[in-house]
């Protein structure tokens, strides 16, 4: 188990101090702990936390909801609550943030661990997803690219790209594919271009 870095927004004192101890003791780190979404919001860019433990009353004008919204808006960091109020209000508010988790208080040592490490393994996973999405849709790019209508010259074969200049058919293939060109020349062409010597060249290469 790696060791996580993690950062509590709790403004009960004792409560914030038991959650980092029990972190402590499953092998994480704690960055800091935070009484007020305020201080949270202006120190968090500099821990970059694998995970925030996020109480949703809080002291302040911003409560656990509203903070963890600006944070998910600026970084990419899982987010579990904690509040000892399970309204049904309260929870669809929570759920539009789209958190990792959600403990009600008193927290239990056994079940907060369980929830870091869900939360810590699903935020993985989702960024493995999205980068495998990046991936295809970059690779579906090419390919529609490459099988849609290309304006190319009649007479010299260039092709015009997106800006409106007129590239070499390989050099166009080559930035909008993983192809590779190797030079040669075809029979007809050595017809055409050595007429003198194409029946020796083309012999040679047979040979």
């Amino acid at each position: 188990m790696r060791n996580r870095k993690i950062v509590i927004v709790e403004d009960e004192g004792l409560l914030a101090l038991q959650i980092e101890n029990e972190l402590l003791q499953n092998g994480h780190s704690v960055a800091a702990i935070y009484a007020s979404g305020e201080e949270a919001l202006k120190r968090i860019e500099a821990e970059k936390p694998d995970l925030v433990l996020m109480d949703i009353k809080l002291q302040g004008k911003l409560d656990g909801i509203d903070t963890a919204e600006q944070i998910q808006k600026k970084y990419d960091v899982p987010i579990i609550y904690m509040t000892a109020h399970s309204e049904e209000g309260t929870i669809e508010r929570a759920k539009v943030t789209g958190p990792y988790g959600y403990l009600l208080k008193p927290v239990i040592a056994k079940e907060l661990h369980i929830a870091v490490e869900i939360a810590i393994y699903k935020h993985k996973i989702d960024k493995e997803k999205e980068q495998l999405t990046n991936d295809l849709r970059n690779a579906l790019d090419k390919v529609k690219l490459l099988s849609g209508m290309l304006p190319i010259c009649a007479s010299c074969k260039k092709i015009r790209n997106d800006q409106g200049y007129w590239e070499q058919v390989e050099v166009f293939i080559r930035d909008h594919s993983e192809a590779e060109f190797s030079h040669g020349i075809c029979p007809e062409c050595v017809k055409k271009l050595y007429p003198d010597y194409s029946d020796k060249i083309l012999r040679k290469k047979d040979g």
